[in-house]
């Protein structure tokens, strides 16, 4: 009787820890794309009007930079947040 309920706290662990896990990925998705029209509003507005017409390419190069680099510090810091929780 012990060993099912504790089959069944895990299973429940397993599914809630897959919700979580789902729900994240699907709210940084939208935060994603939020920022993406951010960043590329950004380099229309205020990188472009300094470069020469035509540009498309350099343009696309500091927008993909920007993303980069916001992508890169979050999950570092992410990292560093989970090693400390795991201390």
């Amino acid at each position: 009787m012990a060993s099912n309920n504790s089959n069944r706290k895990k299973l429940h662990l397993a599914v809630v820890k897959q919700m979580i896990s789902l729900s994240t990925s699907g709210f940084g998705l939208v935060a994603a794309l939020a920022w993406n029209n951010v960043i590329q509003e950004f380099v229309n507005d205020y990188v472009k009007k300094y470069l020469e017409v035509g540009s498309g390419l350099i343009s696309l190069l500091i927008y993909a930079i920007l993303v980069t680099v916001l992508a890169v510090t979050v999950t570092y810091q992410l990292g560093k947040l989970s090693d400390k929780l795991e201390k």
